[in-house]
C-alpha cells in the first residue's frame, strides 16, 4: 500500500482519536490464495475500484479504492491519485470515513469530496496530495452529492428533506407511537419508508463555508434525483453557470407508482424559474448535460410511460430554437452514459451491443462510430484535455482503471489493483457461442469454464438465470452473482442472453413483455439442452440459479423443468404474480410486464401472464431447492420467498431457506455476503456433486 507522506498533515492526534472510535482502519488486504483458486473469500478480499476523473489539463487521476474487512463487516474507501499513465500512484487519504464523489477543483490543484468525519456527510476539500484538509459545509443533515458551478462560486448539492407527515404530526400527545398512517401508494420504496425525498439545493461558497442556500425545488414535494438509482448525474450546470439541467418525476403517491414519466428541467439561477424541456415526451428522461458553448443539451430519453426498460434514445436539444434530435434512431441499441466532445458536434456514450459493453462515439450527424473493442465492459468513462479514462471489467476480471486512446480506442490499464490477487489466481475462461431457439433465432450465450478445464473429464453444469428482467448477460463482475466465482468451484456454467434482453435490438428486448413463462423459458431450456449434449458437461448433474426475475425463472423451472435438473437456488424471486402484483411498490412495472391486473378477465395478455404464476406449477416440483431473500426487499417481498419454501416444506421436496432481516433485494454485508456464498455452494455441491 502505498502511502502519500503529506496526508492530513496538523491533524494527525484527532485523526487518531477518530479512527480508535471508528474502528481499525480498513485498507488493502494482503492474501494467500490457495491453488489459484478463486473463493468467496478471495472475492471479498479485492479491491473495489470506481469513479476515475481525469484533472482539467488531462495529466493526472483521481479515483477511489473500497477495500472490505469481513471482520469489521463493512468497507472503507480511499482516494488515489496518480499520473494519467499510470506511474507515480499515491494514496492521498488514509481515514475510517469513506471519501466519496471526489473531484478535481481549482484547476487540478485542489480536490472536494465527501467525508464523515465530522458525524454527518459534509463537503470538503485538500490539496491534490492529501495535505489541508479542511470541511466547508456543515449542513445540519448533511448532503448526499454535489456539483461545483463552472466558476465553482458556487455548489449544487444534494439533501433530503421531509415527506409527508408522520403519526405525531397528526396526534401529538402521541410521541413513541410506531404505527404509520398510509393513504396513498408509494409509501415505501426499494427499501426504505418513504419519510423524507431528495431535492437540489444551490448555495455559495465563501470562506467561512456554505452561505445563501437555497432549495431550487423549494415547496414541491417530488424527489431530485431519482431513487433508487439516480444520482449527481441527473443534475448538470450549464457553462456560464447561470441554469441549472435536472431529472425528475414530478408525480406523488399512486400517480408516481404508476408512471415512469420523468422531465429534464432547466431552472435559471438568476431569476429562479423553471421550465420543462421536455413536456409531452412521455417516458424516463434523465442525465441532462450542457454542450462546451452552452448552446446545446444532450440527455438519455424513453419513449412509452410506464415501460421501465424501454430503449434508452440520446436525444439533443438546441436551447435556442428548441429543436430536438433523436441521434440514436438509427442504432438499435441503449445509451447508457453520455458526455459531450469539446468540438460540441459529437459525444461519447457507453452502450451495449450483443452482450460487450463498449464506448462509442456519436455526432450530430447521426453518425456512430464505435471506439473500444474486445470481450469487457466499460462501466464508466471520463475525458479532459482530449485524453479518456475508463472503468473495465469482464466476467473473469474485475474493475480497474483504463487509459483510453480517442483515435484507435486502444486501451492500456493503468491502476493494478488487484494485480496481488489475479497474479495468484488460474482463471477461469469465458466464451461466447451461439445457440439456436425453438424459433430460429440465434442466441448469444455465455459458456465460463473451470480453471483447468479438461474437455476430457465430466463437469457438472450450472444455468445461469438473469435478473431484470431486461438485464443483459454482459461481461459483468459481480460480488454476489460471479460466474467466475461459480466455474472456479468445479461448475461450467452456462449464462443465456434468452429472450427479454437487450444487447440484441428492440424487439428481442421486448418480446418478454406480457410473456412471462413464454418464449424465454424455451430459450433457458435450448442453452441448457444444447450443452448439455457436450461430452464435457454431466448432463445427470445440471442445476439452475438466479435472482430476482431469474428467481422467478428458477421458481417456474422447478415445475416446467421435465427432470433436466438436480437442484435449484432462488433468490429474491417472484413466486406468485398475485401476490405481487399488489405488493411490488412500483405498480407501472407489473402492469407493463404482466399486462395489467390479474382481476382485469377481459385481459387476455394479463391472464396468460397470471396463468404461467409459478405458484401454479407446485403439485410437479420434484427437485432439492435452496431460497434465499431479504426482509428489506420491497420491491419483491420476502414473502415470495417464505411462501415458495412453505410450499416446498409441504410438498416433502429437500429445501432450504436463507432469509437475511437487514438485507434488501442485494446481499450487501460482506459478513452475508459470504455467508450467502458458502451456503450457495454448499447447496450446490451436496446435489451436484455426488
Amino acid at each position: 500500500m502505498v502511502i502519500a507522506t503529506s496526508v492530513l498533515l496538523g491533524s494527525c492526534a484527532q485523526e487518531t482519536k477518530k479512527t480508535e472510535e471508528a474502528g481499525p482502519l480498513i485498507g488493502r488486504a494482503e492474501v494467500k490464495v490457495e491453488n489459484g483458486i478463486l473463493t468467496p473469500e478471495v472475492l471479498y478480499s479485492m479491491a473495489r475500484v470506481s469513479d476515475a476523473q481525469l484533472s482539467p489539463d488531462g495529466k493526472k487521476v483521481l479515483y477511489g479504492v473500497t477495500f472490505i474487512s469481513v471482520e469489521q463487516n463493512k468497507g472503507n474507501r480511499e482516494l488515489f491519485v496518480m499520473n494519467a499513465d499510470g506511474t507515480d500512484k499515491k494514496q492521498i487519504t488514509e481515514t475510517t470515513q469513506s471519501e466519496q464523489n471526489a473531484v478535481w477543483i481549482k484547476g487540478g490543484s485542489e480536490i472536494a469530496f465527501l467525508s464523515n468525519e465530522s458525524g454527518s456527510s459534509q463537503l470538503w476539500v485538500m490539496n491534490a496530495d492529501g495535505s489541508n484538509r479542511r470541511q466547508v459545509s456543515k449542513l445540519e443533515k448533511g448532503m448526499n452529492a454535489f456539483a461545483f458551478s463552472p466558476d465553482e462560486s458556487k455548489v449544487l448539492y444534494i439533501a433530503d428533506i421531509k415527506s409527508g407527515k408522520r403519526t405525531v404530526d397528526v396526534y401529538a400527545d402521541l410521541p413513541k407511537a410506531t404505527g404509520r398512517i398510509v393513504d396513498d401508494l408509494l409509501y415505501k420504496h426499494w427499501d426504505e419508508w418513504v419519510e423524507t425525498v431528495p431535492h437540489p439545493f444551490i448555495a455559495s461558497v465563501t470562506e467561512a463555508g456554505l452561505a445563501d442556500t437555497l432549495d431550487i425545488m423549494e415547496g414541491e414535494p417530488f424527489e431530485c434525483p431519482m431513487k433508487p438509482n439516480s444520482g449527481i448525474e441527473d443534475l448538470s450546470w450549464s457553462p456560464d453557470g447561470k441554469q441549472i439541467a435536472y431529472a425528475s418525476r414530478k408525480k406523488t403517491g399512486k400517480e408516481y407508482a404508476l408512471s415512469t414519466n420523468s422531465d429534464i428541467y432547466i431552472y435559471n439561477v438568476a431569476d429562479k424559474t423553471t421550465r420543462n424541456l421536455t413536456e409531452g415526451m412521455m417516458g424516463y428522461d434523465i442525465m441532462p448535460q450542457f454542450s462546451p458553448d452552452g448552446k446545446s443539451i444532450a440527455w438519455v430519453s424513453q419513449e412509452r410511460d410506464g415501460y421501465e426498460s424501454d430503449k434508452k434514445r440520446l436525444f439533443v436539444a438546441n436551447l435556442e430554437t428548441g429543436e430536438k434530435q433523436y441521434l440514436t434512431e438509427a442504432f438499435d441499441y441503449n445509451t447508457d452514459a453520455l458526455t459531450w466532445l469539446p468540438d460540441n458536434k459529437s459525444l461519447y456514450i457507453i452502450a451495449c451491443k450483443e452482450a460487450v459493453t463498449h464506448i462509442w462515439q456519436v455526432g450530430l450527424d447521426k453518425q456512430i462510430r464505435q471506439l473500444t473493442t474486445g470481450q469487457y465492459d466499460y462501466i464508466s468513462m471520463h475525458t479532459a484535455a482530449d485524453k479518456m479514462i475508463a472503468i473495465r471489467q469482464s466476467m473473469v476480471e474485475p474493475s480497474e482503471v483504463f487509459a483510453v486512446n480517442t483515435q484507435s480506442g486502444e486501451a492500456k490499464e493503468i491502476s493494478f489493483d488487484n494485480k496481488a490477487i489475479t497474479d495468484q489466481l488460474t482463471p477461469a475462461k469465458a466464451e461466447a457461442r451461439w445457440i439456436k431457439t425453438t424459433d430460429n433465432k440465434q442466441m448469444l450465450t455465455w459458456i465460463v469454464y473451470p480453471p483447468h478445464f479438461d474437455p476430457a473429464k465430466k463437469y457438472p453444469a450450472i444455468l445461469y438465470c438473469q435478473g431484470g428482467p431486461q438485464s443483459t448477460v454482459s461481461q459483468f463482475w459481480s460480488y454476489r452473482w460471479n460466474l467466475s466465482l461459480m466455474a472456479s468451484q468445479g461448475y461450467i456454467v452456462v449464462a443465456p442472453n434468452r429472450r427479454g434482453l437487450p444487447g440484441f435490438g428492440q424487439e428481442w428486448n421486448e418480446q418478454i413483455s406480457g410473456d412471462y413463462g413464454g418464449q424465454n423459458m424455451k430459450d433457458y431450456f435450448s442453452a441448457i439442452d444444447e450443452m448439455a449434449k457436450e461430452p464435457y458437461v454431466d448432463k445427470d448433474h445440471l442445476g439452475a440459479v438466479g435472482a430476482s426475475y431469474g428467481g422467478f425463472s428458477v421458481y417456474w423451472l422447478a415445475g416446467n423443468h421435465n427432470k433436466r435438473f438436480k437442484a435449484f437456488i432462488a433468490h429474491a424471486g417472484i413466486f406468485n404474480l398475485e401476490q405481487q402484483y399488489l405488493e411490488t411498490e412500483e405498480s407501472w412495472f407489473a402492469n407493463w410486464d404482466l399486462g395489467g391486473p390479474y382481476w382485469d378477465k377481459s385481459n387476455a395478455t394479463a391472464q396468460r401472464s397470471f396463468a404461467n404464476s409459478p405458484h401454479k406449477f407446485v403439485e410437479k416440483w420434484d427437485t432439492p431447492i435452496l431460497i434465499t431473500h431479504g426482509e428489506k426487499d420491497y420491491r419483491i417481498l420476502a414473502s415470495q420467498g417464505m411462501s415458495a419454501f412453505n410450499a416446498a416444506q409441504l410438498r416433502g421436496i429437500p429445501s432450504e431457506m436463507l432469509i437475511f432481516p437487514d438485507e434488501n433485494h442485494w446481499v450487501a454485508q460482506p459478513q452475508n455476503g459470504i455467508l450467502f456464498q458458502r451456503v450457495f455452494f454448499r447447496w450446490l455441491d451436496k446435489w451436484l456433486k455426488k
